[in-house]
């Protein structure tokens, strides 16, 4: 019984630092210009998995990048759109709808040393 509670423990910290931490990028096609990827919407259940939307984006080699995404996991579909610059100091900015009430900007810096 406390292994089954310890293990069960274990994995939902695992999920949680998962849903927290960048999404899983799966590589399309890579060269040395930058890379293509695909990073599914995975909602873990009970006793399987499913996927609801993806992001496709390009990566490229200085950290700059765009994106474009479906999130299907709402009554309401919901998109986004953004890019980022690269480098050490790198600007990013993206959009977000659902063709409804939901719409939403955001803008981030990011600085690396």
């Amino acid at each position: 019984m406390h292994r089954y509670v310890l293990a069960t423990g274990v994995v939902l910290g695992m999920l949680c630092l998962a849903a927290t931490a960048e999404p899983i990028k799966l590589p399309v096609d890579s060269d040395e210009k930058g890379s293509v990827y695909v990073a599914p919407n995975v909602n873990p259940t009970e006793t399987s998995a499913t996927v609801d939307g993806a992001t496709v984006g390009v990566q490229r080699p200085d950290g700059s990048g765009t994106y474009i995404g479906t999130d299907t996991s709402t009554p309401r579909p919901t998109y986004s759109l953004g890019g980022s610059t690269g480098g050490n100091l790198s600007f990013s900015g993206g959009v977000q709808t659902d063709g409804k009430n939901n719409n939403g900007v955001k803008a981030g810096v990011t600085i690396k040393y």
